[in-house]
């Protein structure tokens, strides 16, 4: 008869059949006693949160505006407070890399060259059971240098010198998704809490006896008072075991619409464990769309690669960044460079390579401290126009660009940007949307599509603008206006491409007409799914 569950542990639930290989390594009782009383102390005020989350959408719906909040004005203007000073191992961050935790990519991204890797447990990683728990154990694989990988094809990967290698910094899934594998009181444990738990309560002492400390980017947040949920997270799990506060630092990824009226109180909340922002681009629009769906045409996106960093409403985000990171002493780090090299086609990656480039020569010229990159090939090109800016300085924080002055209105003035959707738009949009979805099925989340690396942001973004072209009946620029029947052809026809491409084998193998009919379900029915991984996830083997 085993032992009694601690009263305050999380329960491994529905893993049979699914266990991963050394599992038991991750989930002792010890840290099952943590996640549980993580749950017990946070999960409440989660789901409070979400609740606001709903309620301020609603308010937006009402009103289609935002603005700058009056009752924390207060904090945007007293100039006397500061965001703690960066430890050494984040002081210069001028390249980082991105991707999932699996071994190959955990050691491919910590050789790459580039300064921070942010080991990614969220949008760029499926949530399987094998997903969440391996890259647990892949990172202390790591940190205790006894992680390689040999190709099929015996080709071996091993780690340089410690000195070479990236300062890693962990990216939690969002407060939205739960972990349906580990309860509490019969309560599914967030799955941010659970990945964030996992990963201190195996390494945080192990890191400081590295030099390094526990680091880690917040995705999907809305508002301060979710920093601030986070920032009492950090305190609980430093004090429970014994990390020395302010040990733990945080990079918010500024992508929702709602929370670029909120950087410096973001800061603000987690001023003793912050180490930075962070500016995207897929999730910022995906939550443009989302919380101005029924706003009316203004508010309607054109093709997702019409939206570059340069059009009005989205330097007005990045600049914004960047002057309140300076202002607090905070890091501001620029946007992804998604491409995918192609061995086969030198023009297409030279052609590629200078967009890249010239992407990132006006990031450092901005002000930005750093920037993101998905490939390794693109480390040297993203660290030139860097090194080009800041030279053996490791950031230009001293760039206080008081020059930017950034109005409410200006972050919402969609429609300052000169483009449409087009007939082109939309079928990209299908199918990115289906190949991603697909393949995230299958249990991988980063995908390279049409020379692009695509994560669960590029899913949310095409089936996102779907819905809003559909529902704003949009006028394509070949004429046909965007309905229901028009997106269900252009689904079907390339469902069928896919099917002649592959073979009928490789496409029965594969969870194509899954991910075809749930693109659609997500794109065309009346009421709008908040995030595709919910429903998505219900589907997710493993």
């Amino acid at each position: 008869m085993s032992a009694p569950t601690p009263p305050s542990a999380a329960v491994v639930t529905g893993t049979a059949g699914h266990t991963v290989p050394r599992e038991e390594e991750v989930l002792t009782p010890a840290a099952l006693e943590f996640l549980g009383e993580l749950h017990r102390r946070f999960a409440p005020r989660r789901a409070e949160l979400l609740a606001l989350r709903a309620a301020r959408r609603a308010e937006i719906a009402r009103t289609a505006t935002l603005d700058f909040l009056p009752q924390t004005a207060h904090i945007r203007a007293d100039d006397s407070w500061r965001v703690a000073p960066a430890p050494p191992a984040l002081e210069d961050r001028r390249v980082e890399i991105t991707g999932p935790t699996d071994r190959r990519m955990t050691v491919n991204a910590l050789n790459s060259g580039a300064r921070i890797w942010l080991a990614d447990f969220e949008d760029a990683s499926a949530p399987t059971w094998a997903n969440v728990i391996g890259g647990q154990l892949n990172l202390t694989d790591a940190f205790e240098r006894r992680i390689d990988f040999t190709t099929p094809e015996g080709k071996a990967y091993a780690l340089r010198p410690a000195a070479e290698l990236a300062t890693v910094v962990v990216r939690p899934r969002g407060w939205h998704l739960d972990e349906r594998h580990l309860t509490v009181d019969g309560e599914p444990v967030p799955g941010a809490l659970v990945d964030f738990g996992l990963y201190f309560f195996r390494n945080a002492r192990r890191l400081l006896d590295l030099g390094k400390g526990p680091y880690f980017y917040l995705p999907k947040t809305e508002s301060h008072l979710e920093a601030r949920l986070w920032n009492d997270v950090f305190a609980f799990a430093q004090d429970a075991l014994g990390i020395p506060y302010g040990t733990v630092r945080a990079t918010v990824l500024i992508e929702t619409i709602t929370a670029a009226y909120e950087m410096e109180e973001i800061l603000y909340e987690l001023r003793d464990h912050a180490s930075g922002l962070n500016a995207g681009r897929w999730d910022y629009l995906f939550s443009i769309v989302k919380n101005f769906r029924d706003g009316g045409e203004r508010f309607v996106l054109p093709d997702r690669a019409a939206v570059t960093m340069t059009a009005p409403f989205m330097r007005a985000y990045t600049e914004l960044l960047v002057r309140t990171c300076h202002k607090r002493g905070a890091h501001a780090i620029g946007g992804m460079a998604a491409f995918i090299p192609s061995r086969r086609d030198p023009e297409v990656n030279a052609t590629a390579f200078e967009k890249v480039r010239a992407d990132k020569d006006r990031e450092a010229a901005d002000g930005f401290d750093g920037s993101w990159v998905a490939h390794p090939d693109l480390v040297p090109i993203a660290r030139a126009s860097f090194d080009a800016v800041l030279g053996d300085r490791p950031h230009q924080k001293d760039r206080l660009r008081e020059d930017v002055h950034v109005t409410a209105g200006q972050l919402i003035d969609i429609a300052s940007l000169d483009a449409r959707p087009t007939a082109a738009g939309l079928l990209n949009a299908v199918q990115v949307g289906v190949r991603y979805i697909e393949a995230w099925l299958r249990g991988s989340g980063a995908v390279a599509i049409f020379h692009l690396m695509e994560d669960a942001a590029t899913a949310e973004i095409s089936r996102s603008q779907i819905w809003q072209w559909v529902n704003a009946g949009v006028v394509l620029d070949d004429g046909h206006k965007v309905t229901p029947e028009l997106v269900r052809g252009i689904a079907d026809d390339d469902l069928a491409a896919i099917r002649a491409e592959l073979g009928e084998d490789a496409f029965a193998a594969g969870r194509w007409e899954e991910a075809h009919e749930l693109l659609l379900r997500l794109a065309l029915d009346r009421d709008y799914v908040e995030f595709l991984t919910l429903p998505a996830y219900r589907q997710l083997t493993g």
